[in-house]
Protein backbone atom coordinates (compact mmCIF):
# COMPACT_ATOMS: atom_id res chain seq x y z
CA UNK A 1 0.00 0.00 0.00
CA UNK A 2 1.31 3.33 -0.67
CA UNK A 3 0.62 7.31 0.15
CA UNK A 4 0.82 10.62 -1.99
CA UNK A 5 4.69 11.73 -1.86
CA UNK A 6 5.37 14.50 0.19
CA UNK A 7 8.34 15.96 -2.16
CA UNK A 8 7.80 16.43 -5.96
CA UNK A 9 10.06 13.45 -7.25
CA UNK A 10 11.72 16.25 -10.03
CA UNK A 11 12.71 18.07 -7.05
CA UNK A 12 14.24 15.14 -4.92
CA UNK A 13 16.43 14.33 -8.29
CA UNK A 14 17.94 17.37 -8.70
CA UNK A 15 18.53 17.67 -5.18
CA UNK A 16 20.46 14.05 -5.14
CA UNK A 17 21.66 14.14 -8.16
CA UNK A 18 23.67 17.67 -6.90
CA UNK A 19 24.81 15.66 -4.09
CA UNK A 20 26.38 13.00 -6.51
CA UNK A 21 27.76 15.63 -8.33
CA UNK A 22 29.70 17.05 -5.29
CA UNK A 23 31.15 13.48 -4.80
CA UNK A 24 28.79 11.69 -2.15
CA UNK A 25 28.49 7.83 -2.39
CA UNK A 26 25.33 7.69 -1.19
CA UNK A 27 22.35 10.68 -0.72
CA UNK A 28 18.87 10.57 0.54
CA UNK A 29 15.77 12.51 1.48
CA UNK A 30 13.69 11.96 4.08
CA UNK A 31 10.42 13.82 4.32
CA UNK A 32 8.27 13.41 7.16
CA UNK A 33 5.15 15.16 7.80
CA UNK A 34 3.23 14.41 11.43
CA UNK A 35 0.20 14.97 13.10
CA UNK A 36 -0.48 14.73 16.80
CA UNK A 37 -2.96 14.64 19.09
CA UNK A 38 -3.26 14.20 23.53
CA UNK A 39 -6.14 14.67 26.21
CA UNK A 40 -4.70 14.51 29.80
CA UNK A 41 -6.85 14.34 32.67
CA UNK A 42 -5.96 15.07 36.35
CA UNK A 43 -7.49 15.09 39.86
CA UNK A 44 -11.11 13.90 37.89
CA UNK A 45 -10.59 17.14 35.63
CA UNK A 46 -9.63 17.14 32.24
CA UNK A 47 -6.41 19.35 32.41
CA UNK A 48 -5.07 19.44 29.10
CA UNK A 49 -5.98 18.88 24.95
CA UNK A 50 -2.82 19.34 22.98
CA UNK A 51 -2.31 18.80 19.21
CA UNK A 52 0.28 20.33 16.82
CA UNK A 53 1.51 19.40 13.19
CA UNK A 54 5.36 19.34 12.07
CA UNK A 55 6.87 19.02 8.54
CA UNK A 56 10.54 18.28 7.75
CA UNK A 57 13.04 16.94 5.32
CA UNK A 58 16.11 15.15 6.74
CA UNK A 59 18.67 15.68 3.95
CA UNK A 60 21.47 12.71 4.19
CA UNK A 61 25.15 12.45 2.53
CA UNK A 62 27.54 9.49 2.91
CA UNK A 63 31.52 9.92 2.15
CA UNK A 64 32.71 6.40 2.54
CA UNK A 65 31.73 5.89 6.69
CA UNK A 66 31.54 9.36 7.06
CA UNK A 67 27.58 10.36 7.48
CA UNK A 68 26.73 14.39 7.00
CA UNK A 69 22.99 15.02 7.78
CA UNK A 70 20.86 17.89 8.18
CA UNK A 71 17.40 19.54 7.79
CA UNK A 72 14.85 21.91 6.78
CA UNK A 73 11.17 22.38 7.33
CA UNK A 74 11.09 24.19 3.18
CA UNK A 75 10.52 21.77 0.08
CA UNK A 76 11.85 24.60 -1.37
CA UNK A 77 14.16 23.60 -4.35
CA UNK A 78 16.69 26.13 -3.69
CA UNK A 79 17.09 25.63 -0.10
CA UNK A 80 17.45 21.92 -0.51
CA UNK A 81 20.41 22.23 -2.77
CA UNK A 82 22.04 25.00 -0.56
CA UNK A 83 22.03 22.48 2.85
CA UNK A 84 23.60 19.62 0.31
CA UNK A 85 26.33 22.28 -0.68
CA UNK A 86 26.96 23.24 2.88
CA UNK A 87 27.06 19.53 3.94
CA UNK A 88 29.16 19.14 1.08
CA UNK A 89 31.35 21.65 1.36
CA UNK A 90 34.43 19.73 3.27
CA UNK A 91 34.32 16.67 1.23
CA UNK A 92 33.62 17.41 -2.59
CA UNK A 93 35.33 15.30 -4.78
CA UNK A 94 35.33 14.13 -8.05
CA UNK A 95 31.02 13.10 -8.89
CA UNK A 96 29.89 8.92 -9.39
CA UNK A 97 27.19 9.96 -11.76
CA UNK A 98 25.03 13.25 -12.06
CA UNK A 99 21.47 11.28 -12.78
CA UNK A 100 19.20 9.66 -10.48
CA UNK A 101 15.93 7.44 -11.89
CA UNK A 102 13.36 6.51 -8.90
CA UNK A 103 11.99 2.80 -8.61
CA UNK A 104 8.93 3.32 -6.84
CA UNK A 105 9.20 0.48 -4.13
CA UNK A 106 5.57 -0.79 -3.28
CA UNK A 107 4.55 -2.76 -0.19
CA UNK A 108 1.74 -3.87 1.98
CA UNK A 109 0.19 -2.22 4.81
CA UNK A 110 0.24 -4.63 7.34
CA UNK A 111 -1.37 -2.33 10.26
CA UNK A 112 -4.26 -1.10 8.49
CA UNK A 113 -6.26 1.41 10.61
CA UNK A 114 -9.96 2.05 11.35
CA UNK A 115 -9.99 5.25 12.99
CA UNK A 116 -7.09 7.37 12.19
CA UNK A 117 -6.22 10.80 13.51
CA UNK A 118 -6.80 12.67 10.53
CA UNK A 119 -10.64 12.04 10.79
CA UNK A 120 -10.36 12.55 14.47
CA UNK A 121 -13.62 13.22 15.13
CA UNK A 122 -13.85 10.97 18.68
CA UNK A 123 -12.90 13.38 21.24
CA UNK A 124 -15.68 13.17 23.16
CA UNK A 125 -15.37 9.72 23.39
CA UNK A 126 -11.88 9.46 24.72
CA UNK A 127 -12.68 12.30 27.44
CA UNK A 128 -15.30 9.91 27.96
CA UNK A 129 -13.10 6.66 28.56
CA UNK A 130 -10.81 9.13 30.78
CA UNK A 131 -12.81 9.85 33.42
CA UNK A 132 -14.04 6.55 33.33
CA UNK A 133 -10.54 5.03 34.56
CA UNK A 134 -10.50 7.92 36.81
CA UNK A 135 -13.66 6.83 38.14
CA UNK A 136 -13.08 2.88 38.39
CA UNK A 137 -9.71 3.77 39.78
CA UNK A 138 -11.04 5.95 42.89
CA UNK A 139 -13.74 3.32 43.15
CA UNK A 140 -10.97 0.35 44.47
CA UNK A 141 -10.35 2.02 47.82
CA UNK A 142 -10.52 5.20 49.80
CA UNK A 143 -6.51 5.11 49.86
CA UNK A 144 -6.42 6.17 46.15
CA UNK A 145 -5.58 10.12 47.08
CA UNK A 146 -4.93 10.92 43.32
CA UNK A 147 -5.05 9.41 39.28
CA UNK A 148 -4.05 10.76 36.08
CA UNK A 149 -4.23 9.23 32.41
CA UNK A 150 -3.75 10.04 29.27
CA UNK A 151 -4.66 9.23 25.60
CA UNK A 152 -2.11 10.22 23.17
CA UNK A 153 -2.26 9.50 18.76
CA UNK A 154 0.11 10.59 16.69
CA UNK A 155 0.06 9.58 12.65
CA UNK A 156 3.45 10.03 10.70
CA UNK A 157 3.75 10.32 7.20
CA UNK A 158 6.95 9.60 5.76
CA UNK A 159 7.92 9.91 1.69
CA UNK A 160 11.85 8.87 1.05
CA UNK A 161 14.05 9.26 -1.81
CA UNK A 162 17.63 7.86 -2.63
CA UNK A 163 20.43 8.39 -4.96
CA UNK A 164 20.12 4.28 -5.70
CA UNK A 165 16.79 5.39 -7.02
CA UNK A 166 14.56 4.46 -4.42
CA UNK A 167 11.32 6.46 -3.89
CA UNK A 168 8.82 4.97 -1.48
CA UNK A 169 6.24 6.08 1.12
CA UNK A 170 4.69 5.32 4.58
CA UNK A 171 1.78 6.12 6.93
CA UNK A 172 2.20 5.08 10.50
CA UNK A 173 -0.40 5.77 13.45
CA UNK A 174 0.03 4.92 16.71
CA UNK A 175 -2.40 5.13 20.31
CA UNK A 176 -1.17 4.63 23.27
CA UNK A 177 -3.05 5.06 26.87
CA UNK A 178 -2.01 5.37 30.33
CA UNK A 179 -3.07 4.94 34.15
CA UNK A 180 -1.64 6.01 36.98
CA UNK A 181 -3.11 6.04 40.38
CA UNK A 182 -1.55 6.78 43.67
CA UNK A 183 -2.24 5.30 47.22
CA UNK A 184 -2.13 7.10 50.01
CA UNK A 185 -2.01 6.23 54.21
CA UNK A 186 -0.16 8.41 56.82
CA UNK A 187 2.91 9.55 55.23
CA UNK A 188 3.39 6.71 53.27
CA UNK A 189 2.77 6.90 49.17
CA UNK A 190 3.02 4.21 46.48
CA UNK A 191 2.38 4.43 42.84
CA UNK A 192 0.96 2.09 40.25
CA UNK A 193 0.53 2.43 36.45
CA UNK A 194 0.35 0.92 33.29
CA UNK A 195 0.12 2.13 29.62
CA UNK A 196 -0.08 0.11 27.09
CA UNK A 197 0.06 1.35 22.91
CA UNK A 198 -0.62 -0.05 19.14
CA UNK A 199 0.64 0.41 15.79
CA UNK A 200 -3.37 1.65 15.64
CA UNK A 201 -5.95 4.46 15.59
CA UNK A 202 -7.85 4.75 18.39
CA UNK A 203 -9.87 1.58 17.44
CA UNK A 204 -6.92 0.46 20.15
CA UNK A 205 -8.93 1.88 22.66
CA UNK A 206 -11.42 -0.51 22.36
CA UNK A 207 -9.25 -3.30 23.02
CA UNK A 208 -7.99 -1.79 26.53
CA UNK A 209 -10.83 -2.83 28.92
CA UNK A 210 -10.85 0.74 31.41
CA UNK A 211 -12.16 -1.39 33.89
CA UNK A 212 -9.44 -3.47 34.09
CA UNK A 213 -6.60 -0.79 33.06
CA UNK A 214 -7.77 1.30 36.11
CA UNK A 215 -8.00 -1.56 38.83
CA UNK A 216 -4.53 -2.64 37.40
CA UNK A 217 -3.10 0.98 37.99
CA UNK A 218 -4.79 0.91 41.49
CA UNK A 219 -4.54 -2.61 42.98
CA UNK A 220 -0.64 -2.08 42.06
CA UNK A 221 -0.44 1.19 44.50
CA UNK A 222 -2.81 0.06 46.92
CA UNK A 223 -0.28 -3.66 47.54
CA UNK A 224 2.34 -1.60 47.28
CA UNK A 225 1.10 0.51 50.14
CA UNK A 226 2.38 -0.88 53.46
CA UNK A 227 4.64 -3.64 51.94
CA UNK A 228 7.16 -5.73 53.81
CA UNK A 229 10.81 -4.46 53.24
CA UNK A 230 12.66 -6.67 50.20
CA UNK A 231 15.84 -8.79 51.44
CA UNK A 232 18.97 -7.98 49.49
CA UNK A 233 21.65 -10.13 48.49
CA UNK A 234 22.33 -12.81 45.85
CA UNK A 235 18.40 -14.44 45.37
CA UNK A 236 17.02 -16.33 42.45
CA UNK A 237 14.61 -14.21 40.88
CA UNK A 238 11.49 -15.11 38.66
CA UNK A 239 10.67 -12.03 36.34
CA UNK A 240 7.29 -12.16 34.77
CA UNK A 241 6.45 -11.52 31.08
CA UNK A 242 5.43 -7.88 29.40
CA UNK A 243 7.34 -5.43 31.02
CA UNK A 244 9.84 -7.81 32.23
CA UNK A 245 11.89 -7.70 28.71
CA UNK A 246 12.96 -4.48 29.77
CA UNK A 247 16.20 -5.45 30.96
CA UNK A 248 16.96 -7.62 27.72
CA UNK A 249 16.13 -4.75 25.87
CA UNK A 250 18.77 -2.37 27.53
CA UNK A 251 21.36 -4.38 29.13
CA UNK A 252 21.17 -7.17 26.05
CA UNK A 253 19.29 -5.88 22.74
CA UNK A 254 21.41 -2.57 22.60
CA UNK A 255 24.61 -4.67 22.66
CA UNK A 256 22.93 -6.12 19.40
CA UNK A 257 22.68 -3.09 17.58
CA UNK A 258 25.66 -2.47 14.70
CA UNK A 259 25.62 1.07 16.03
CA UNK A 260 27.39 -0.26 19.29
CA UNK A 261 29.21 -3.72 17.61
CA UNK A 262 31.02 -1.14 14.77
CA UNK A 263 32.48 0.55 17.16
CA UNK A 264 33.29 -2.27 19.06
CA UNK A 265 31.65 -1.06 22.30
CA UNK A 266 29.52 -3.83 22.73
CA UNK A 267 30.84 -7.17 24.29
CA UNK A 268 29.15 -9.34 21.65
CA UNK A 269 31.29 -7.30 19.07
CA UNK A 270 32.92 -11.00 18.36
CA UNK A 271 30.89 -13.10 19.73
CA UNK A 272 28.81 -14.09 16.95
CA UNK A 273 28.16 -18.05 16.64
CA UNK A 274 29.42 -18.06 20.21
CA UNK A 275 27.47 -19.40 23.03
CA UNK A 276 26.50 -16.41 24.99
CA UNK A 277 23.41 -17.75 27.35
CA UNK A 278 21.91 -20.30 28.66
CA UNK A 279 20.73 -22.81 25.70
CA UNK A 280 17.10 -22.56 27.51
CA UNK A 281 17.30 -18.95 25.53
CA UNK A 282 16.03 -17.46 22.07
CA UNK A 283 15.85 -14.39 21.32
CA UNK A 284 14.16 -12.40 18.45
CA UNK A 285 13.83 -8.51 16.90
CA UNK A 286 11.03 -7.92 14.49
CA UNK A 287 8.71 -5.97 13.15
CA UNK A 288 6.33 -7.51 11.75
CA UNK A 289 3.62 -8.55 14.27
CA UNK A 290 0.35 -7.31 13.28
CA UNK A 291 -0.44 -3.93 14.90
CA UNK A 292 2.21 -4.35 17.70
CA UNK A 293 3.85 -1.34 18.99
CA UNK A 294 7.29 -1.09 17.40
CA UNK A 295 6.82 -3.16 14.04
CA UNK A 296 6.57 -1.29 10.51
CA UNK A 297 5.74 -2.06 7.38
CA UNK A 298 8.81 -0.42 6.62
CA UNK A 299 12.11 0.99 8.05
CA UNK A 300 13.31 4.27 8.01
CA UNK A 301 15.53 3.75 5.17
CA UNK A 302 12.98 1.91 2.76
CA UNK A 303 14.03 -1.43 3.77
CA UNK A 304 10.62 -3.93 5.06
CA UNK A 305 10.75 -5.03 8.08
CA UNK A 306 11.62 -8.58 8.86
CA UNK A 307 11.99 -11.19 11.94
CA UNK A 308 15.76 -11.42 12.69
CA UNK A 309 17.03 -14.08 15.26
CA UNK A 310 19.63 -12.57 17.58
CA UNK A 311 20.04 -15.56 20.00
CA UNK A 312 19.11 -18.97 18.83
CA UNK A 313 19.72 -21.71 21.91
CA UNK A 314 21.59 -19.61 23.87
CA UNK A 315 24.13 -18.79 20.57
CA UNK A 316 24.26 -15.41 19.15
CA UNK A 317 23.38 -16.07 15.43
CA UNK A 318 22.57 -12.16 14.59
CA UNK A 319 23.09 -8.62 14.82
CA UNK A 320 20.85 -5.41 13.94
CA UNK A 321 21.84 -3.72 11.25
CA UNK A 322 20.90 -0.28 9.42
CA UNK A 323 22.89 0.54 5.89
CA UNK A 324 25.95 2.29 7.63
CA UNK A 325 25.88 -0.04 9.92
CA UNK A 326 25.92 -2.81 7.38
CA UNK A 327 28.51 -1.39 5.51
CA UNK A 328 31.18 -0.95 8.59
CA UNK A 329 30.73 -4.53 9.76
CA UNK A 330 29.58 -6.67 6.58
CA UNK A 331 26.52 -7.92 8.46
CA UNK A 332 23.24 -7.70 6.28
CA UNK A 333 20.85 -5.04 6.66
CA UNK A 334 18.22 -6.25 9.08
CA UNK A 335 15.28 -3.51 8.19
CA UNK A 336 15.93 -2.01 11.45
CA UNK A 337 17.57 1.51 10.60
CA UNK A 338 14.89 4.07 12.60
CA UNK A 339 14.90 7.64 13.54
CA UNK A 340 12.70 9.61 16.01
CA UNK A 341 12.25 12.01 13.01
CA UNK A 342 13.40 14.20 10.37
CA UNK A 343 15.98 15.74 12.80
CA UNK A 344 17.62 12.73 13.03
CA UNK A 345 19.85 10.30 10.76
CA UNK A 346 19.24 6.72 10.89
CA UNK A 347 20.72 4.12 13.05
CA UNK A 348 20.04 0.27 13.53
CA UNK A 349 17.45 0.26 16.41
CA UNK A 350 15.36 -2.35 17.68
CA UNK A 351 11.68 -2.33 16.90
CA UNK A 352 9.47 -5.60 18.97
CA UNK A 353 12.22 -7.61 21.02
CA UNK A 354 11.86 -10.52 23.20
CA UNK A 355 12.93 -13.84 24.58
CA UNK A 356 10.64 -16.42 22.98
CA UNK A 357 8.17 -18.44 25.04
CA UNK A 358 9.37 -21.52 26.56
CA UNK A 359 7.82 -24.91 28.27
CA UNK A 360 7.07 -23.94 31.50
CA UNK A 361 4.23 -22.50 33.83
CA UNK A 362 4.49 -20.05 36.21
CA UNK A 363 4.06 -22.30 39.03
CA UNK A 364 6.53 -24.98 37.57
CA UNK A 365 9.13 -21.90 38.60
CA UNK A 366 8.27 -21.00 41.42
CA UNK A 367 8.03 -24.11 43.12
CA UNK A 368 11.79 -24.84 42.70
CA UNK A 369 12.01 -21.63 44.32
CA UNK A 370 12.81 -21.73 48.58
CA UNK A 371 13.46 -18.42 49.06
CA UNK A 372 13.63 -15.48 46.23
CA UNK A 373 11.75 -12.56 44.84
CA UNK A 374 8.83 -12.93 42.32
CA UNK A 375 9.30 -9.83 39.91
CA UNK A 376 5.95 -9.45 38.45
CA UNK A 377 6.32 -5.60 37.08
CA UNK A 378 9.62 -3.80 36.00
CA UNK A 379 9.77 -0.63 35.88
CA UNK A 380 12.74 1.93 35.13
CA UNK A 381 16.45 1.82 35.71
CA UNK A 382 20.06 2.82 34.16
CA UNK A 383 21.90 0.74 31.94
CA UNK A 384 26.39 1.44 31.22
CA UNK A 385 26.14 1.48 27.67
CA UNK A 386 28.99 -1.46 25.70
CA UNK A 387 29.17 -3.34 29.29
CA UNK A 388 25.34 -4.02 29.74
CA UNK A 389 25.69 -3.54 33.43
CA UNK A 390 21.98 -2.28 34.77
CA UNK A 391 20.39 -1.37 37.72
CA UNK A 392 16.45 -1.76 37.58
CA UNK A 393 13.87 -1.30 39.79
CA UNK A 394 11.05 -3.75 40.31
CA UNK A 395 7.58 -1.69 40.39
CA UNK A 396 5.60 -4.72 41.81
CA UNK A 397 7.43 -7.48 43.89
CA UNK A 398 6.42 -10.23 46.16
CA UNK A 399 8.85 -12.89 48.09
CA UNK A 400 8.90 -16.66 47.25
CA UNK A 401 8.93 -19.11 49.99
CA UNK A 402 8.64 -22.69 49.57
CA UNK A 403 7.55 -22.40 46.00
CA UNK A 404 4.68 -20.04 46.93
CA UNK A 405 4.42 -16.39 46.76
CA UNK A 406 3.62 -14.73 49.91
CA UNK A 407 3.84 -11.48 50.61
CA UNK A 408 4.46 -7.64 48.47
CA UNK A 409 7.88 -6.44 48.94
CA UNK A 410 8.98 -2.69 48.25
CA UNK A 411 12.53 -0.59 47.34
CA UNK A 412 13.38 -3.95 45.03
CA UNK A 413 15.96 -3.59 42.91
CA UNK A 414 17.88 -5.82 40.51
CA UNK A 415 21.18 -5.19 39.87
CA UNK A 416 23.62 -7.21 37.45
CA UNK A 417 25.00 -7.27 33.87
CA UNK A 418 22.75 -8.22 30.77
CA UNK A 419 25.86 -10.88 29.79
CA UNK A 420 25.42 -12.57 33.16
CA UNK A 421 21.77 -12.92 33.14
CA UNK A 422 21.50 -14.34 29.95
CA UNK A 423 23.83 -16.93 31.62
CA UNK A 424 21.96 -17.40 34.90
CA UNK A 425 18.30 -17.96 33.41
CA UNK A 426 17.39 -21.52 34.19
CA UNK A 427 13.54 -21.88 33.13
CA UNK A 428 11.67 -20.41 30.23
CA UNK A 429 7.72 -19.61 30.68
CA UNK A 430 4.71 -20.24 27.95
CA UNK A 431 3.29 -17.26 28.82
CA UNK A 432 4.92 -14.64 26.35
CA UNK A 433 3.90 -11.18 25.85
CA UNK A 434 4.62 -7.87 24.79
CA UNK A 435 4.32 -4.24 26.47
CA UNK A 436 5.10 -0.85 24.59
CA UNK A 437 7.63 1.42 25.61
CA UNK A 438 10.11 4.29 24.18
CA UNK A 439 13.69 3.44 23.23
CA UNK A 440 16.68 6.42 23.41
CA UNK A 441 19.32 6.47 21.20
CA UNK A 442 21.96 8.04 18.87
CA UNK A 443 18.28 9.06 16.77
CA UNK A 444 16.58 9.49 19.08
CA UNK A 445 13.39 7.96 20.42
CA UNK A 446 11.58 5.60 18.75
CA UNK A 447 8.18 3.41 19.62
CA UNK A 448 9.52 -0.39 20.63
CA UNK A 449 8.14 -3.39 22.22
CA UNK A 450 9.29 -4.76 24.55
CA UNK A 451 8.48 -8.36 26.26
CA UNK A 452 9.10 -12.05 27.38
CA UNK A 453 7.54 -15.18 29.09
CA UNK A 454 7.93 -15.44 32.40
CA UNK A 455 12.17 -16.01 33.22
CA UNK A 456 13.95 -17.98 36.13
CA UNK A 457 17.22 -16.47 36.78
CA UNK A 458 18.44 -18.36 39.57
CA UNK A 459 20.60 -15.82 41.02
CA UNK A 460 20.84 -12.34 40.72
CA UNK A 461 22.54 -9.37 43.00
CA UNK A 462 18.67 -8.20 44.77
CA UNK A 463 19.21 -4.34 46.59
CA UNK A 464 16.82 -3.86 49.30
CA UNK A 465 16.15 -2.64 52.66
CA UNK A 466 14.87 -5.26 54.25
Amino acid sequence: MNHPLLLDSEVAGAVLDHALALGADFAELFIERRRRSQISLLSSQIESISGGLDFGIGIRLCYGHKVLYGYTNSRERAELLRIVTLLAAKDRRDPLTTRTAFNFLTHADHHPVRQPLERDRMLEAKIAYLHTLDRVARAESPLISQFSGSALGWEQEVSLFNSEGLQMSDRRHYNRLSAQAIASKGGEQSTGSDSPGALMGWEHSALIDPQQLAQGAARQALIKLGASPCPSGKLPVIMDNGFGGVIFHEACGHLLETTSVAKQASVFHDKMGELIANPVVSAVDEGVTPHAWGSLNVDDEGMATQRTQLIKEGVLTGFLADRMGALKTGYPRTGSGRRESYKFAPASRMRNTYIEAGPHSLDDMLATVEYGIYAKKMGGGSVQPGTGEFNFNVQEAYLIEQGKVTRPLKSATLIGTGPQVLKEISMVGNNLALAAGMCGSVSGSVPASVGQPAIKVDSILVGGNG
